[in-house]
């Protein structure tokens, strides 16, 4: 296959963008991707966009319209991508797929959601029942908002079947809220969380569903915004007029999706993601030992334990200790979500990527940047851990 880099990352901050509407995201995304490497889009072969919600929040299908509505995009092979929130991994490997087929040399994917409404507020109903959408049908009755119920389940399972406690979960939401604190892109920039109020039920930490543990601070943000992607091949490159030796390689990436049907998927161990990620360090051809930073799906803190272990740092039922051990800070063993994940840096489709390639790139804030990295791996889900997409990224060469 081709070798695949990443020619130019770029993205908005993260929480509210008022008015801005979608159309204006799209094309922000664009223009600012294409003026990291000075060039316009008519230098870019092909396109893919994600956006889960576009439809039960905005009523707008035929993404890839809005897309080719940008100067410089239209009349290409562009396409408009979904699973659930994956779809911002899904919109890179769309891209990636493009060019080993041969459809060009350069491709753009663009991520981006709009969950609040133009004064920044939030209706939780509302996005509650947008997000209920991905979930398997014979899981939503009597529950009001459908995936919080649903991974605090998970959470509970994962609790009693390994014997963890609330606190070694928290664990994962203080260090992010710690790393999205030099975050300048982060939501929750200016908030900072201790062990004790992550765990504390007062204030804004409540439980969300009677008589299981997921609390306010387990849960990632609703959140607005975007970001986009430049992949080339060599040649692709070369047209950019971008150095190979300054970019970063996706080196190995897999997908995979388990049922969405609740009886027919293993949570704790989820098969499709265990695949998807085995084959992108296959492809890469190292091993979860060589990963110094990464950036996992935390959705819910359930999921930073979950997503700990499918990265292969840590064995079932030990991703949490991994956390509360501090293991996964900036400075430890591998730098987990520097970024401030999902939980502290916001939950729009994607981003993931383009920070790991940030890290590798020595571009992240001092605090957060992860020393002589060499090697980056993402882990995206969308769903009650169904559709998994996993990358290896490689540093300059």
């Amino acid at each position: 296959m081709k070798p695949i880099y990443i020619a130019a990352y770029y993205q908005s901050s993260f929480g509210k963008l008022l008015a801005v509407t979608q159309e204006q995201m799209i094309a922000s995304a664009v223009a600012g991707v294409c003026a990291e490497i000075g060039i316009t889009p008519e230098l870019l072969d092909s396109g893919s966009i994600a956006a889960a919600c576009n439809f039960s929040l905005h009523q707008q299908g035929l993404m890839a319209g809005l897309l080719a509505g940008v100067p410089g995009m239209a009349a290409k092979p562009l396409e408009a991508v979904e699973n659930a929130c994956a779809s911002g991994g899904q919109a890179v490997l769309s891209g990636i797929y493009k060019l080993q087929a041969g459809l060009g040399e350069t491709a753009i994917a663009v991520g981006l959601e709009k969950m609040r409404d133009n004064h920044g507020r939030a209706d939780g109903v509302r996005v509650g029942e947008a997000l209920g959408y991905f979930s398997d049908p014979a899981e939503r009755e009597g529950k009001v908002f459908v995936f919080p119920h649903i991974f605090a389940e998970i959470m509970q399972l994962y609790m009693q079947t390994w014997s963890v406690t609330e606190a070694d979960l928290a664990a994962i939401a203080v260090q992010e809220y710690a790393n999205a604190r030099h975050n300048p892109y982060a939501q929750m920039q200016k908030v900072e969380l201790t062990q004790e109020q992550a765990t504390t039920i007062a204030g804004l930490n409540r439980y969300l569903v009677d008589g299981l543990p997921l609390k306010t601070y387990d849960c990632s943000q609703i959140t607005d915004g975007y970001a986009a992607i430049i992949l080339a091949t060599e040649e692709g490159l070369a047209r950019l007029g971008v150095d190979k030796h300054s970019c970063v390689q996706i080196a190995g990436w897999g997908q995979a999706v388990d049922p969405l049907q609740h009886k027919q998927r293993h949570v704790l161990e989820p098969a499709g993601a265990y695949k998807a990620m085995r084959s992108a360090y296959a492809m890469a051809g190292i091993t979860p030992a060589e990963i110094q930073a990464a950036e996992i799906h935390d959705c819910f803190t359930v999921m930073g334990a979950l997503g700990t272990e499918i990265l292969g740092k840590a064995k079932p039922g030990k991703g949490a200790a991994y956390w509360a051990n501090g293991n996964a800070g900036p400075a430890a063993e591998c730098g987990i979500n520097t970024s401030g994940g999902l939980i502290a840096k916001g939950h729009p489709v994607g981003a993931m990527i383009g920070w790991s390639a940030w890290q590798l790139l020595r571009k992240v804030p001092a605090p957060l940047q992860v020393e002589n990295a060499e090697h980056a791996a993402t882990f995206n889900i969308g769903g009650p851990v169904c559709a998994s997409v996993c990358t290896v990224l490689r540093g300059p060469q």
